[in-house]
């Protein structure tokens, strides 16, 4: 058996009390297309940093060609060694091609650049790899597919043969995937190794030999793709519990009211949504990055506006990309992210807790103190806030207790329609089971809910759940379903 190129064994990783990765192992074989897999927060991510010199391991041992990596301030020697290529580009859009590739390490003569030696020498590199792009086009204008391109191009000039690939074709199409594949293998065949992380779990089996899963910050296996059947995949990372659960409460009927109706709705993200959601019903919302699901909500919360379909609230037609006007119809949300869309840090809670409700605090655009003090107490007391009292700056609490801010002030409206989106996202089990308690009580009051989410404990709560897969619902899943059943919908699997 040959060296392995890479070797990651008993990485260890913690950001305070949060454990992010409490087992990663890695073998990695030179030429070879080795997959990592896993469910949001398995520790892919994590690993990765590490395989790259971002930042160091807290234990464990990391080896390139059999020698120790390198340390951690010798950024020159991670880069002759191993790059990564992110969703999000890292080339400089306004650049060219060929100063993209050559970016501080230009061709000099008398300290001026020569752009001509830059231009011949990105020709060279770009035919060495058989990269068709022209080294003169600006880096903006080229499509998704021939950027990562021109960034492996990059790493590849800089002597790296080991190129990890990040979720490369998210915001691809099926022609320009199956393009990327085919110069994935014959990069292969010129010696480089890949490590491809990927939620589509067909793709992991038309393009690599070799596959590891991660589940809970753990090593689960390596092994073969050829010898791992799919449902054996999806078992590996959904965990041993495939037991059905089964719903407490009686589900909603096919009399209750319609409150969302939703026809047509078709955007970037997504297209040709129709969905219901009846009146008391959490209807759950899963699917991995780029699913479109979290945009979807979006749209329905006012904060996006869709290029075509409607959408009805009790009848009356659904505002689009105007969240006051969405609130006004009936919406209440809880965004994808509480610091950058949630709350303002330099106000109090109770002043992020009733800013959805300051019309129903005051008369002629002024707000009784009092009568908002008293409102904002209610919250924090029905909410289960621990905070000082609605006088406390909102950035002195505790990640749990600032969601419950953001959920409180989506309450605060009495809204016919709750939009969640990742609502227990970086908050401890006990505020997560406090959030999630709500649900269940707007359920019983009769709201609509629409649950957003990547955690398989959120979507339990609800009565049903839509799965999309490349802006499309392909699947509905009745309260009940078994956590294999479900990642095996999100991940594109036909696991009949």
């Amino acid at each position: 058996m040959s060296t392995p190129l890479v070797q990651a064994e008993g990485i260890v990783k913690r950001y305070g009390p949060t454990v992010a990765l409490a087992d990663g192992r890695l073998t990695v074989l030179p030429g070879e297309s080795h997959a990592l897999v896993g469910r949001n927060g398995a520790g892919k991510s994590t690993l990765v940093t590490v395989l790259t010199g971002l930042q160091a391991a807290d234990a464990g041992t990391v080896r390139f060609d059999g020698e120790p990596a390198p340390p951690l301030a010798d950024r020159d020697a991670w880069r002759s060694r191993v790059a990564c290529v992110y969703q999000k580009p890292t080339v400089v859009p306004e650049l060219t091609v060929a100063e993209n590739l050559f970016i501080n390490r230009q061709p000099l003569h008398r300290g001026f650049i020569t752009w001509r030696g830059l231009r011949r020498r990105a020709a060279e590199l770009l035919d060495t790899w058989d990269v068709r792009v022209d080294p003169g086009a600006r880096t903006a204008d080229l499509t998704v597919e021939d950027r990562q391109m021109v960034e492996i191009a990059r790493s590849l000039s800089l002597g790296a043969r080991f190129i990890v690939l990040d979720e490369p074709t998210a915001q691809l199409d099926k022609r320009e995937i199956e393009r990327l594949f085919s110069r994935m293998r014959a990069l292969q065949d010129s010696g480089v190794t890949f490590l491809f992380i990927s939620h589509h779990l067909q793709e992991v089996y038309e393009v690599c030999q070799t596959v590891t899963v991660l589940r809970d910050a753990r090593w689960i296996t390596t092994a073969p793709v050829a010898d791992l059947p799919r449902a054996a995949l999806v078992e590996a990372m959904a965990g041993a519990s495939l037991t059905e659960h089964t719903a407490t409460r009686a589900p909603v009927t096919a009399a209750a009211p319609v409150v969302l109706d939703v026809r047509g709705l078709t955007s970037a993200a997504y297209r040709d949504i129709d969905l219901t959601v009846r009146r008391g019903e959490v209807v759950g919302l899963a699917g991995i990055s780029g699913s479109g699901k979290v945009e979807l909500a979006e749209t329905l919360a006012g904060l996006r506006t869709p290029a075509g379909g409607t959408a009805q609230l009790d009848g009356d037609r659904l505002p689009f990309g105007d969240v006051r006007a969405a609130l006004d119809a009936g919406v209440g949300c809880v965004p994808r992210d509480r610091h950058e869309q949630g709350l303002v840090p330099g106000m109090t809670v109770g002043d992020n807790a009733t800013l959805s409700v300051l019309d129903r605090l005051g008369r002629y655009g002024f707000v009784g103190t009092a009568r908002r003090s008293a409102f904002a107490a209610e919250l924090i007391d029905r909410l289960g806030i621990r905070t000082e009292g609605p006088g406390q700056p909102v950035c002195d609490l505790s990640g749990g207790n600032a969601q419950k801010v953001v959920m409180a002030r989506a309450l605060a409206s009495d809204p016919r329609l709750l939009v969640l989106i990742n609502p227990t996202a970086g908050v401890d089990v006990k505020s997560k089971e406090s959030l999630l308690a709500r649900v269940d009580s707007a359920r019983e009051d009769g709201t609509a809910v629409l649950v957003v989410s990547d955690e398989l404990d959120d979507l339990r709560r609800c009565d049903r759940v839509l799965v999309l897969f490349h802006g499309r619902i392909v699947a509905e899943h009745p309260a009940g379903w078994r956590d294999h059943e479900l990642i095996a919908s999100t991940e594109g699997v036909d696991h009949g």
